[in-house]
């Protein structure tokens, strides 16, 4: 199936909001998102595939940083390689875009992104303890150091 990564819209909205909620336990508004439409502030892509949104992710660029502020994959999608195919591409926009480094927090249970993240070069680096306000649940924070190998 054509995949391809689209700027978050009006339109893509409903779909990024279903997948949202449908993925995480203290799910970001319908605000939140719209707050990220055409923000200058980085980037929130959807990942179309057969012209159906599969997943989402974004970040915020901070100073010298792509800071991933958020990344879900709907269920009846995971394990095919999307999200992976989501963080490759926010890095390589981040590192295009003159960042040098990137951060995020996960919940400090989700092995799968966790392994997804250090294969991707993301090394944690420090817990914030009860970070998650649904069940107090620590996050890991990851850094991934260099861009540079991204930017190609």
């Amino acid at each position: 199936m054509r995949e391809e990564f689209r700027s978050l819209d009006e339109s893509l909205l409903p779909a990024v909001v279903e997948i949202e909620r449908a993925s995480n336990a203290s799910p970001w508004s319908e605000n939140s998102f719209r707050a990220e439409i055409g923000s200058s502030e980085g980037e929130f892509l959807v990942l179309l595939s057969g012209g159906i949104p599969v997943g989402f992710g974004g970040y915020w660029a901070v100073v010298d940083e792509a800071h991933i502020t958020n990344i879900a994959v709907a269920p009846e999608h995971r394990r095919r390689g999307f999200g992976r195919r989501i963080m490759e591409e926010l890095l390589r926009r981040a590192a295009q875009r003159g960042l040098v480094c990137s951060t995020l927090e996960v919940r400090a249970s989700n092995h799968p992104a966790v392994r997804l993240y250090e294969s991707l070069g993301y090394q944690t680096v420090a817990r914030r303890r009860r970070y998650y306000p649904d069940n107090q649940e620590d996050a890991l924070v990851l850094w991934l150091y260099d861009l540079t190998p991204w930017k190609t």
